[in-house]
Formats: C-alpha cells, structure tokens, sequence
C-alpha cells in the first residue's frame, strides 16, 4: 500500500475543497433506516445483477453501520441521487467477505472498505460520483480513519486514480466472477 507520499498529499489538497455548484444541488448525509429499500433499487439500477449487493445484504449494512453510508441527495425532488457505502475495520487487504457479510464492520477500524459507489445514470457526468467520494474522505478522516480501500473493473482505474487512490494491482477478489483492482487511497 502506498504510504503517504507528496503525490498524497496533493490529492489531499484538491478534495479538502467541496465543490460549491454540486453540494448547491446536493445534501450529503447519513442514510436513513427507511431509505434501505430505495438504496438496494440504486445498487440494482447501478451494477450488474453478478456484482450488485442483494436487497437482504443492502438492508443489513443499512442497520449495522448508516454512519458509514453516504447519500447524495437531490435538493429539488428529496430523492437519493447517488450514496457511497463501506465498513471499517483493522484488516488492510479487501477481500470478497466484506460484500456478503456485514458483520465484519469494526466501529473502531482505522480503514475502511467502500463497497460501493452508486450514481443513478440521469445523475452522472456532474461530478457527483467525485464529490461523494470526497465528502467521504473529509468525514471519515475527521473520524480518525487512516485509508481508503476499494476495487474496480480495470475500466474504473484511471477514474479512481483522478479521485487519489494508487493501484495496488490484481486483488484477491473474485467478486461477481470478474478481475478486480484494489486500490487505496491514504487519507
């Protein structure tokens, strides 16, 4: 994993800025109990049926960790555009157990790993996926977490790599029975 290097440090500086034109349109907050449901259709509409959470799965991380979801919500309609979710722990690698089991969220962990980032398509190309992200790195840092662990479809790595994360290769994921990346990023 990358240690804190100057390249770091300068992404650091382009995410501790939000962008004023998307948190306009944009609320950034925990999700809700009852918002489970219409975050489980989100994950439907945004991954394929091989790689997306299970609605089951959904509502269990819901009730184990909101604080570690992230939604974007649309000012205008009161609807959830767009939300990032995880679980903190101790462990450093990301490993496929993380997607099917909830339980594996430490409260105390120092990193966390994002299980996903959702965008619903009449909200993409605005920069939403980017600054949820970002509000992400802000408030988990302000809790005290230490990094950032994710992984991706090659075709997401140079997206990742603009938000900050380094590529720490092939990931021991079968996730979905696809090739993954773990990327992480030090925050």
């Amino acid at each position: 994993m990358e240690k804190n290097t100057e390249k770091n440090v300068q992404d650091k500086k382009s995410w501790s800025i939000p962008n004023a034109e998307v948190c306009e349109k944009f609320e950034f907050r925990d999700i809700r109990p009852e918002e489970g449901e219409q975050a489980a259709e989100i994950e439907r509409i945004c991954f394929p049926p091989n790689e997306a959470c299970s609605k089951e799965m959904m509502l269990k991380r819901v009730a184990k960790a909101p604080e570690l979801f992230l939604a974007a919500i649309d000012r205008q309609t009161g609807k959830i555009a767009g939300f990032l979710n995880g679980l903190s722990t101790a462990e450093n690698t990301f490993r496929d157990e993380f997607f099917t089991n909830a339980d594996l969220y430490d409260p105390e962990g120092k990193n966390v790993m994002i299980l996903g980032l959702d965008v619903l398509p009449e909200y993409r190309g605005q920069g939403l996926a980017r600054e949820l992200m970002y509000q992400y790195f802000r408030r988990e840092s302000a809790k005290g977490r230490q990094v950032i662990l994710l992984t991706c479809l090659e075709a997401k790595v140079e997206m990742y790599r603009k938000m900050g994360f380094s590529d720490n290769g092939l990931a021991n994921s079968t996730w979905g029975g696809e090739q993954w990346h773990e990327m992480s990023c030090v925050i």
